[in-house]
């Protein structure tokens, strides 16, 4: 059987293949064999540059040339390494002898090849490689992201000031207005996206087990620390753009990335807190969804706009969390000074990844076909009077009325409440004129707060 989206293992290979063409160059092992091209011509042209009286700094032209090997990398360039790889067993030693056949016919660089690779372990290219990953695929994630907040913003702003009822428990409790419900996701959303933004994204070269062992032996006075550190931190392509990371063993110890992990699954799970509320709102009428020409929303039951894209962002939320939780814990933990748990598991970022992109793409969509229906909020509101208890007995405690609470409990608790029984206790109640005036010009629908204000600060 032939590998295509409909033979493909995975939904994200198959299903929804052309939803995630913005992740698949990076997170793919194209991906990953692209970024250790990258990251084994910088420490090259490094080397050259390091003083090393066997290795003289490399023409222009040379130069020029391996730029261009990581500029121009290809698919077929991915699959000849592959190829390499069936003869090593061994990708990384792959990567290292496609470079060198690359140099074939170019005197200088035939010369300098035993430099590819110099001193460096395996995991030398693979974390600086991971971490190049990371943060081009942290930017898809943050993209889409801010997509929402950019939207949520929005709606906030256009639904500042519609009243709507809220629901504590499950039952009726004092009214927002739809937009300040938008601004309180949109404001946990936004914290969180600084979160993932802050985590540095770091890479180690420091060899075997962290010590320079190797290149000490090689060039015992020369300072590879700081060489090092030069590499990793230097602004693309003299070096990585990452920060360096000074102690490791074998493999850097990848507490960063549980913690981009840990903020992505938590920014995660406001969204599936999001999709879940829209859900309930859409089953109570407060939203209708812009109908789609030959959509069918059930099989047997032709009158169904089913919430699909909220239900679907909701599954592939937690999907990607279930991954992101997995890699966050298993990552920071390697027996002495390496064993290749993380190696497998590594490979997965991009399923994790490609699972929270799926699901921003959808609540996007499923954002996008929300209509208000101003009719229904205002039914619902006119059929809850019970929550206007809270000001009556507020202002009644203002002026000291004995027994405030209890004497609005004994009206409402578990009665369907008229405006007719408030405004007869309203008029009952011994406290200023102004005061019993404005409770009796109060409803449901005005008894808001600062709700629109709130809703438009954001």
């Amino acid at each position: 059987m032939n590998l295509s989206a409909l033979t493909a293992l995975s939904p994200l290979d198959g299903r929804y293949a052309a939803k995630l063409a913005t992740l698949r160059p990076i997170m793919s092992e194209y991906g990953y064999m692209h970024r250790r091209v990258q990251v084994e011509v910088t420490w090259f042209i490094a080397l050259s540059d390091a003083g090393l009286p066997e290795f003289a700094p490399l023409s222009s032209a040379a130069r020029d040339f391996l730029l261009g090997l990581v500029a121009n990398f290809s698919e077929a360039d991915a699959q000849a390494i592959k190829d390499e790889e069936k003869v090593t067993n061994h990708d990384v030693k792959a990567v290292e002898y496609w470079i060198k056949k690359q140099f074939k016919g170019h005197a200088e660089l035939e010369k300098a090849a035993e430099f590819v690779h110099f001193a460096c372990t395996s995991e030398d290219i693979n974390n600086t490689s991971h971490a190049l990953q990371m943060r081009a695929g942290r930017e898809v994630v943050v993209s889409g992201l801010n997509a929402i907040t950019t939207k949520l913003r929005s709606m906030a702003h256009q639904f500042a000031a519609v009243p709507m009822l809220s629901r504590t428990h499950g039952q009726t409790a004092s009214p927002t207005t739809v937009g300040k419900e938008f601004a309180n996701v949109f404001v946990r959303l936004s914290q969180a996206i600084e979160q993932i933004e802050a985590v540095q994204i770091l890479a180690k070269m420091n060899g075997a087990v962290g010590n320079y062992n190797a290149h000490l032996s090689a060039y015992p006075t020369h300072d590879w620390e700081a060489f090092s550190r030069h590499v990793v931190e230097s602004a693309e392509p003299v070096g990585l753009g990452l920060t360096f990371q000074p102690y490791s063993i074998q493999i850097e110890p990848h507490d960063y990335m549980a913690q981009v992990f840990d903020a992505v699954a938590r920014a995660n799970t406001i969204l599936i807190d999001l999709s879940r509320d829209i859900w309930g709102y859409v089953s109570l009428g407060y939203f209708k969804q812009k109908l789609k020409d030959g959509e069918i929303g059930s099989s047997t039951m032709p009158h169904k706009v089913n919430p699909i894209d909220f239900e679907n962002a909701e599954g592939n939320l937690g999907l990607a969390n279930a991954v992101l939780r997995h890699l966050a814990e298993k990552l920071p933990i390697s027996r002495w000074q390496r064993d290749l748990t993380d190696s497998t598991v590594l490979r997965n970022i991009g399923v994790a990844l490609g699972y929270a992109t799926l699901a921003y793409n959808s609540l996007m969509t499923g954002l996008n076909k929300l209509e208000l229906n101003e009719e229904r909020l205002a039914e619902d509101l006119d059929a809850a009077w019970e929550v206007l208890a809270e000001p009556i007995q507020t202002v009644m405690r203002r002026y000291g009325v004995a027994g405030a609470y209890e004497k609005l409990k004994e009206v409402t608790r578990g009665k369907s409440v008229l405006a007719e029984d408030l405004h007869q206790l309203i008029r009952s109640l011994d406290i200023p004129e102004a005061d019993k005036q404005r409770l009796l010009a109060m409803t449901p629908a005005s008894y808001i707060g600062k709700a629109t204000e709130l809703a438009q600060r954001v």
